[in-house]
């Protein structure tokens, strides 16, 4: 289960807030707060709103700030925060995972040809999720996945790339 990261107000929503939210998180569950897993935490949040980043995206931005770290160091401070519930990664189609903060409920559609992402609500998979369960006693974890397809560029004659 994931606990969306979020300051407590809109106001106060600043990469530094959002930060040491993660870090007290971390503190409160046992975890060390080291200077990787701040780190690391400041990479995914400057990433952008709706930025994946591979593992590998990760280590090397890390790297860029604190160039005596060990990348299996990188790894492990990327595996405590997913444990916490602060990081997910996903499988965006072929290739390696991404990870993201977990700062709000998303899924996301993959365009197979242009490989654009749609980031969609989650509420959008409420009735798919319920009807697998009802019908298969099959509980998704739907914040892992993405759904691959064409998007609507691309279904259009002459318009993908």
């Amino acid at each position: 289960m994931t606990t969306p990261v979020r300051a407590a107000s809109p106001e106060t929503s600043t990469p530094e807030v959002i930060a040491e939210d993660v870090i007290a998180m971390l503190r409160a569950n046992g975890g060390r707060a080291t200077a990787t897993r701040r780190a690391t935490i400041e990479v995914l949040l400057t990433g952008g709103q709706h930025h994946h980043l591979t593992a590998d995206e990760v280590a090397a931005q890390v790297r860029q700030r604190l160039p005596d770290v060990a990348e299996s160091s990188i790894y492990r401070s990327l595996a405590a925060l997913e444990e916490l519930g602060v990081v997910n990664h996903v499988h965006l189609g072929h290739g390696p995972s991404t990870f993201h903060l977990n700062d709000h409920t998303h899924r996301h559609l993959v365009c197979h040809r242009c490989h654009s992402t749609i980031e969609v609500a989650s509420s959008e998979f409420v009735d798919l999720a319920r009807r697998l369960d009802e019908n298969f006693g099959f509980a998704i974890t739907e914040e892992h996945f993405a759904i691959l397809g064409e998007c609507k560029t691309c279904r259009t004659p002459g318009n993908c790339r």
